[in-house]
């Protein structure tokens, strides 16, 4: 096994913030280098991708949340998890990846020069990718993929009508694309200033948000929608399902605004509770990021049904600007931090 430098640059978080406070809360700090446990693969980060979990983390919002990452500050004090890079060092029982390996996956830390990364968090690099591209995939292409196939088996296909609520986003724009390949009539609902974007991504029909939500504009009015995925919001599980066939599936990729300690996160768990006594499908989807799920998402890259969109890449110095871009809700598509 190599032997790293000993210090590297890296992100460190020592409280929650929010707003301009985030630029006090982050400060780029020289930190020991990781060592790789028995498992592990040290990667040189070349490309972060800053998705709304990282915003999740880094403003500690919604309050519940912190039981899990540290009640008064983050237990992880280097944000970030998924990245792409190339293999630095690996563990004494990692077999799949060696030094000089381009990689993409999870890992701990990502907002650094160098991160560990569990090996079986990890997968090559999709052939044709820029790092930057590949990071802005680990974690929100996954999502994308898994929350398709939580439809259910052919839902989301020739003839199906599919609505992608957050649809200019980094896992919405992915679920537009998949949705599209797949043969589906495709319906975004989006920001007007994204419209053009979820077009090009092959969207049918494009529907504003704020019509959407004032409840003016009703896009299932010829014929009920087959899928609903809702990527961004907090609307009820009630005017959701009322979108959908009576037998029709409902997508929740997390939630956003109000509702309680958890924020939106507890209309993912009315979903569970209710799904029993439906015929609709609610699915509340857990997204896990292992190196089966990045193999299938490598899959569709490569057979061209997928592909990132990069919003903007920042270098670590901005990543407070960073963060405070995917809070505002602004970001067509992802963005990335480049160490």
């Amino acid at each position: 096994m190599s032997t790293p430098s000993a210090t590297m640059k890296a992100l460190v978080q020592n409280a929650y913030a929010d707003g301009e406070a985030l630029d006090r809360a982050l400060a780029v700090e020289d930190v020991p280098v990781p060592r790789p446990g028995p498992d592990d693969v040290l990667v040189a980060v070349r490309a972060a991708g800053v998705d709304r979990g990282a915003w999740h983390l880094v403003t500690g919002l919604p309050k519940g949340l912190r039981v899990a990452t540290g009640l008064r500050r983050p237990r992880q004090r280097t944000p970030g998890l998924e990245a792409a890079g190339v293999v630095e060092a690996v563990g004494e029982r990692v077999t799949g990846f060696q030094a000089g390996d381009e990689v993409y996956g999870v890992v701990r830390g990502a907002f650094a020069q160098k991160a560990l990364g569990a090996a079986k968090s990890l997968h090559a690099k999709p052939s044709g990718l820029s790092f930057a591209e590949a990071a802005a995939l680990a974690v929100s292409g996954v999502t994308a993929v898994l929350a398709v196939r939580a439809a259910g088996e052919g839902a989301v296909g020739s003839g199906r009508r599919v609505l992608v609520l957050g649809a200019g986003g980094g896992v919405g724009s992915l679920v537009v694309q998949l949705a599209t390949a797949s043969g589906a009539h495709v319906t975004g609902v989006c920001g007007a200033d994204k419209a053009d974007h979820v077009r090009a991504l092959g969207a049918d029909e494009v529907v504003d948000r704020a019509a959407f939500d004032a409840g003016t504009v009703a896009p299932q009015a010829d014929r009920p929608f087959d899928v609903v995925v809702d990527t961004a919001g907090n609307r009820t599980l009630r005017r959701l399902r009322g979108l959908l066939t009576p037998t029709g599936a409902l997508v929740l990729v997390g939630g956003e605004g109000k509702g309680g300690p958890l924020g939106g996160f507890s209309r993912q768990l009315r979903a569970l509770a209710l799904n029993p006594f439906v015929r609709q499908r609610l699915a509340p989807l857990a997204s896990v990021t292992n190196a089966r799920s990045l193999a299938l998402l490598a899959e569709r890259v490569e057979a061209g049904a997928l592909r990132p969109v990069l919003d903007a890449t920042y270098p670590l110095a901005e990543a407070a600007d960073a963060v405070r871009r995917v809070g505002s809700g602004r970001v067509r598509g992802k963005v990335v931090l480049e160490p």
